[in-house]
């Protein structure tokens, strides 16, 4: 990895930009050493640029604290500036992120819903940033991903579990939200002294059982509170199709209803000033550079085409800048 431009005073902590040669490394990385196919739409290249945002903010940003932490959109544009195969495109990148932004919400989701031997309790994942809500482990699909294998993968990334051996697919509930399809699969009697721990960095802050009856009221809103103020993302239109599963097939008998508290009884917590995962995690995966959904450009692309030629022949040349 390129180092920082030497200096003949101290730079501030996250106040220095990244070097152009460690974006030139990046764009090579992920935008361009990728297959072709890769390239062929604005929407691919973004999740590309997304990757290559993950990478810098997880690991140059933590191996050199001197130098900025960027947000998605401020990365976008220094890559696409950076970048020869994106350079023609600077003019439209307002258009070209929002387009990819709203696309990002099409894309289909799927995870699980683990419960345990009492099925009085589910296991909650919270996201990283501070106030970040408790949400089921999750995520996007990957181009051409069954829906089982993409949610065997999130909830692998974001509790350390494996549950391609106890997954039923005909065991899951579903909602669709705005134009996203969300598929949650249903795993029942896991024990609760399993272990839990997300193989991400700094993607999951916490991991916990909470009772189900702690997360009422049931509704179709995206957001809600739970227990105590439990704040809670894309759990409430999962409560009632839950229940009702859970009805038509109770737990063993010699199951025992869990007393743990509406806050929570938390099994794996990011170290104090630490990074979630430190102990051999990895790298944020990716939500996908092809999701299955509708590919088509939106309205604000009408104007200009992506000329992917351009793009391949950079990436035939081996150019990065």
């Amino acid at each position: 990895m390129a180092g920082l431009p030497r200096s003949s005073s101290a730079p501030s902590r996250n106040n220095v930009p990244p070097p152009q040669e460690l974006l030139d490394d990046l764009c090579s990385r992920f935008v361009l050493n990728v297959p072709k196919e890769d390239l062929e739409s604005f929407e691919r290249i973004l999740f590309l640029v997304e990757q290559a945002h993950w990478f810098y903010e997880d690991n140059c940003v933590e191996q050199n604290p001197t130098l900025k932490s960027l947000s998605l959109r401020e990365f976008t544009s220094l890559m696409f500036h950076s970048c020869a195969a994106l350079r023609p495109y600077i003019a439209h990148i307002d258009d070209i992120y929002k387009d990819f932004t709203s696309y990002k919400y099409r894309v289909p989701v799927t995870g699980a819903i683990i419960l345990d031997e009492s099925y009085h309790r589910c296991l909650l994942v919270k996201g990283w940033k501070p106030g970040s809500s408790w949400s089921f482990p999750r995520g996007k699909k990957n181009k051409d991903e069954a829906d089982h294998t993409c949610a065997i993968r999130e909830v692998l990334e974001e509790t350390g579990f494996d549950i391609s051996q106890v997954l039923n697919m005909d065991d899951h509930v579903e909602v669709v939200v705005g134009q996203q399809r969300v598929r949650l699969y249903i795993i029942p009697g896991v024990k609760e002294d399993t272990t839990f721990a997300p193989l991400t960095k700094k993607e999951i802050s916490e991991i916990s059982w909470f009772r189900i009856d702690d997360l009422l009221p049931a509704s179709d809103d995206t957001s809600s509170r739970g227990g105590n103020g439990l704040k809670l993302y894309m759990v409430g239109p999962f409560i009632a199709q839950l229940k009702k599963w859970i009805s038509v097939h109770p737990p063993p008998a010699k199951s025992k209803r869990s007393e743990t508290p509406a806050r929570g009884a938390t099994v794996w917590k990011a170290k104090s000033g630490g990074v979630a995962g430190s102990d051999g995690a990895l790298p944020r995966a990716s939500s996908g550079p092809q999701p299955t959904v509708d590919s088509r450009p939106g309205r604000s692309f009408r104007n200009f085409r992506l000329d992917a030629a351009r793009i391949l022949g950079v990436f035939d040349a081996g150019v990065g800048a």
